[in-house]
């Protein structure tokens, strides 16, 4: 079933098209035109996570951290972990009633009333574990910008708030009550992009921003979800290229 995407998932799509071209235009720079300046072997960083799914109504902080290897000065090679959620800090977002495979079945039941005014609130927990290429641009010798595509995989889990009417639906259309615990493990793809300001050889502050595809409790839900992710901390660089 289809439904109105909000201002935000326009914009995150929006975003992720400008991520994509910008990927096209500077991996076709040479090595050879960035500025030669002294460049480390590994990175560290850690910072803030902030992860939101409009589609959900969902928002989350958490942490975030990365390890790269540098192979070139315009190429290196990440993994990156994140926490974020109830779990680790603060959780929670609303399923709408048009989002569930359930919605066909309950919609006759429930007229006049739309499926759309049935909102299932929940608080969450989510892990992502990625690893990838993030390509270099030191053009300028205080910012160091990043881009990077993703592959990885999500895990969450969620408790639901089940609203009480539904349990006659349920059990009207002989359906099973969905468990009010959730949990589920999938892939994702991605892509994002950002800068390190550089305090020091050894000492940047990076802020990042990644755009997240994957589908999430297909038991449940019927589409795919987007999340946005934003980061902001500190980088420490040592070794030698």
């Amino acid at each position: 079933m289809k439904r109105f995407p909000s201002t935000l998932s326009t914009r995150l799509a929006v975003a992720a098209r400008l991520l994509i071209c910008g990927l096209v235009i500077f991996v076709a720079l040479p090595a050879f035109a960035q500025e030669d300046i002294s460049i480390n072997r590994f990175t560290l960083y850690t910072g803030f996570d902030y992860m939101t799914s409009p589609a959900m109504h969902l928002s989350q902080r958490g942490f975030d951290t990365d390890f790269g290897i540098t192979v070139k000065p315009w190429l290196g090679l990440g993994a990156d972990f994140s926490a974020a959620g109830n779990g680790i800090i603060s959780g929670g977002g609303t399923i709408n009633g048009t989002q569930t495979v359930f919605a066909p079945a309950i919609g006759p039941i429930i007229e006049p009333i739309p499926t759309s005014a049935l909102r299932v609130p929940f608080n969450s927990t989510t892990y992502t574990i990625a690893v990838g290429p993030q390509i270099y641009i030191r053009k300028i010798r205080k910012i160091t910008f990043l881009i990077r595509p993703g592959l990885g995989a999500i895990k969450a889990s969620s408790d639901l708030n089940l609203p009480p009417q539904l349990g006659p639906i349920f059990g009207h259309l002989q359906l099973p009550i969905p468990a009010a615990h959730q949990s589920d493990t999938t892939w994702f793809i991605g892509l994002g992009g950002g800068f390190d300001i550089n305090v020091s050889k050894h000492v940047a502050l990076r802020v990042t921003a990644d755009w997240i595809n994957t589908h999430l409790y297909s038991n449940i839900l019927t589409d795919r979800q987007n999340y946005g992710r934003f980061t902001i901390g500190p980088t420490w660089r040592w070794g030698r290229l």
